[in-house]
């Protein structure tokens, strides 16, 4: 039987020029949704698992089409509450070499930002569930957001739930001491956290020695002490980071560790030329999470990660279109890309 898996956060609608446009220059919009725990959602149920993901949105047609959505990839809804007055939206403008993509939210007053704690009945939710999942994202929304994360992670420890969290900081939601003083209460719960360089200093003020993302200069070394560092300081069973080379909006290093408590696992390292970024980090989470529920040794468990993610870069939208075969073909070499027939 597939493992009850849940996942908290918002859902937005997406709007991006097509193609290469910028903003100034459209006159239409590609539209799908995606949200960070969705996301996360989308790649598990994909991979065979029974996965709710837990949200509030409008009750309208523009509500409803975010829910199908989720269903019509496998995603469970029957937690999703439906009032409020607005879907969140968020404006995606793709990068091309050395133009970064852009990122513009327009989801103040959204249902779920406006959602009160009482709305989610976490003992009934997480009713036999062996794994929750929340981002850094969620509780920068607002403060009832982050009340009812934390009424989510209390619950779940109460219930002998495994607890996981993707750090992912957005400048534009909170500040670095606002989200230091909330994630840190979170991490009081968190048994597995997933980060990379620019979230753990942001939030956690611990930085990787001699590396520079925007250099394309990463030092295993130094991800290793901010592995060990943040383990240490909040008790851990596990925490994954993320290892990305930005040399241009197409072409990036793509690699991952995972560190136990006692040993390190790295990951190969992949050369991506990009078609969409977006949704890498909730794609490698996903496979993460898989991985690990599914008991895969701690070395298959970052391969398989970083390979669910690698491939995601490669698809259109939030959402990680990829099979369990074609990513564990990738795990075991073939990068070739040639076609199959």
């Amino acid at each position: 039987m597939a493992n009850k898996i849940v996942t908290f956060g918002e859902i937005m609608m997406r709007l991006s020029p097509p193609k290469y446009f910028r903003f100034v220059q459209t006159d239409s919009f590609d539209v799908t949704y995606g949200g960070a725990e969705a996301n996360v959602a989308a790649s598990l149920a994909n991979y065979g698992e029974n996965v709710y993901f837990v949200t509030k949105v409008p009750d309208n047609p523009i509500g409803q089409s975010a829910i199908n959505h989720l269903r019509r990839y496998g995603v469970k809804t029957d937690y999703i509450i439906q009032g409020g007055e607005r879907l969140g939206i968020y404006f995606h403008e793709f990068g091309a070499s050395q133009r970064p993509s852009l990122v513009i939210y327009d989801r103040k007053y959204s249902s779920f930002a406006e959602s009160q704690t009482t709305e989610y009945p976490w003992d009934k939710i997480l009713d036999e569930a062996k794994w929750f999942h929340f981002t850094g994202i969620t509780p920068a929304v607002s403060e009832n957001a982050a009340q009812a994360c934390l009424d989510a992670v209390k619950t779940a420890k109460n219930k002998g739930i495994i607890v996981s969290c993707d750090l992912n900081y957005r400048k534009k939601l909170w500040s670095s001491e606002k989200a230091n003083e909330v994630m840190s209460e979170l991490m009081k719960y968190v048994d597995v956290l997933i980060a990379n360089e620019e979230a753990a200093e942001k939030v956690f003020n611990i930085k990787a020695k001699d590396s520079d993302v925007s250099q394309g200069n990463l030092q295993l070394d130094g991800y290793k002490n901010l592995a060990k560092q943040i383990s240490e300081r909040f008790d851990l069973k596990g925490i994954a980071i993320t290892l990305r080379e930005s040399f241009s909006a197409f072409d990036n290093g793509w690699a991952g560790l995972y560190y136990d408590g006692s040993k390190f696992y790295c990951s190969k390292k992949y050369q991506i030329l990009i078609v969409d970024r977006v949704g890498g980090g909730d794609s490698f989470a996903g496979g993460l999470i898989y991985a690990l529920i599914n008991n895969y040794p701690h070395q298959e468990v970052i391969e398989f990660a970083t390979a669910a993610s690698c491939l995601k870069h490669s698809i259109i939208g939030d959402f990680n279109h990829v099979t369990l075969e074609e990513v564990k073909t990738l795990t075991k070499g073939d990068s070739t890309g040639r076609i199959q027939r």
